[in-house]
């Protein structure tokens, strides 16, 4: 079961140009963002560990994006 809103993601596909987005394309969005935060979420997590903190700081996030 997806974590993520589909009509969220259909709203963003919406406001980047897709004039109507499939339900099996909403659906490969979800999956595929999902699968994308949760990398950036290891790599931010092992980011702030290395910093000797328990907390993700966006920092964290923003080196995680340029190391992906």
């Amino acid at each position: 079961m997806a974590d993520l809103p589909i009509a969220a993601v259909v709203r963003i596909a919406k406001k980047n140009g897709a004039e109507r987005v499939g339900s099996d394309a909403a659906a490969a969005l979800v999956a595929k963002a999902e699968a994308y935060i949760a990398e950036l979420t290891k790599e931010a997590n092992r980011l702030a560990q290395h910093a000797g903190r328990k907390t993700i700081k966006a920092e964290d996030v923003d080196l995680a994006v340029k190391s992906a």
